[in-house]
């Protein structure tokens, strides 16, 4: 008489599982990976900010410009005038200083233009970096709110607090080192802190401006 064996619940071959060091390891991986995405996302997030206030620098730089040019081609203001204060190029009046422009050697908050309607200030209204600005409510930043439309309701005015402007009026002088009366160099330089790296950050607009139109 034959003798049959049977064994049962013997473990089939080829399986198996991950051991408790390949799970810690995997989870380190991917913990040193999320680490990573996070680092990047957030120095998008910063290089996103600092453009957006590099592109407010050049907005008030050029806005400061053309209320210098503005001024000049209405005849708000004569050639003399278009000087930093003691200037002595006053070519116009033959006076020993002119000049309605703050003194650059200090930078500026940004001070709204002045708005006189009366006194010595009022004919230098509506134009910006003069010594009449001094003392003024400090310009704004019109955000569009909630809805992101201009105009309506929810409108929030930015103060501008974390930027300094200095304007530079120079001579131009010709290849004989002579002083062009009609012709002078502008120089505007706007100063901030980025909110993220609070780091001072510089933007600064060079152009030349004539005494005609």
């Amino acid at each position: 008489m034959n003798h049959h064996r049977r064994i049962c619940g013997s473990p089939k071959l080829g399986e198996g599982g991950f051991s408790l060091i390949e799970v810690m390891i995997s989870m380190v991986v991917l913990t040193v990976g999320m680490v990573s995405l996070l680092g990047v996302f957030g120095l998008a997030m910063a290089t996103t900010q600092t453009s957006q206030e590099s592109m407010i620098a050049k907005q008030l730089a050029n806005e400061a410009l053309e209320s210098i040019v503005t001024a000049r081609n209405t005849s708000q203001i004569t050639w003399d005038d278009v000087n930093n204060v003691n200037s002595p190029d006053c070519f116009i009046s033959g006076a020993s200083s002119c000049g309605i422009f703050s003194d650059p050697s200090t930078s500026q908050p940004l001070y709204q233009a002045s708005t006189a309607t009366t006194g010595s200030c009022a004919p230098y209204a509506g134009i910006l970096g003069t010594t009449c600005d001094v003392g003024q409510p400090i310009q704004t930043l019109q955000d569009p709110g909630p809805d992101g439309v201009y105009g309506t309701a929810d409108d929030v005015q930015i103060p501008m607090t974390g930027y300094k402007r200095t304007i530079l009026i120079g001579e131009v002088k010709d290849s004989d080192n002579n002083v062009v009366p009609t012709l002078r160099s502008l120089t505007i330089t706007i100063t901030y802190t980025t909110s993220q790296t609070r780091q001072p950050m510089t933007y600064i607009l060079n152009s030349y401006i004539s005494q005609y139109a």
